[in-house]
């Protein structure tokens, strides 16, 4: 598509219905190694409207998703290609995503 950001969704180095094909494969895997409440780094793959998907190390199959309904009001989305700290704090069993909060976003690290 002409005159996508460098931070859309169609930017994105590997398409999502393959991300989303290897997350539900490595669900359970996924599941045990970042449970609610762990915290972890992550990169950001690709961004859309509703939130920043992520990427694990440690954990290159499983997607992360920081949704805007979890960002305090006035802050942006981190870029593509930035290195964020986070904390799982809920797993979409229905996407196969591991969804967190963002350091930057919550008092309570």
């Amino acid at each position: 598509m002409s005159g996508e950001s460098s931070d859309s969704w169609q930017a994105m180095e590997t398409p999502y219905d393959v991300l989303a094909a290897r997350a539900e494969e490595t669900w359970e895997e996924t599941l045990a190694g970042l449970p609610v409440g762990a915290r972890v780094t992550a990169v950001v793959i690709g961004r859309q409207p509703f939130g920043a998907f992520l990427s694990f190390g440690g954990f290159p199959q499983a997607l992360g998703l920081a949704r805007v309904s979890r960002m305090p009001r006035g802050r942006e989305l981190p870029r593509v290609g930035s290195t964020v700290e986070c904390r799982v704090y809920w797993h979409d069993a229905r996407n196969h995503q591991v969804v967190v909060e963002l350091r930057e976003w919550v008092t309570d690290w």
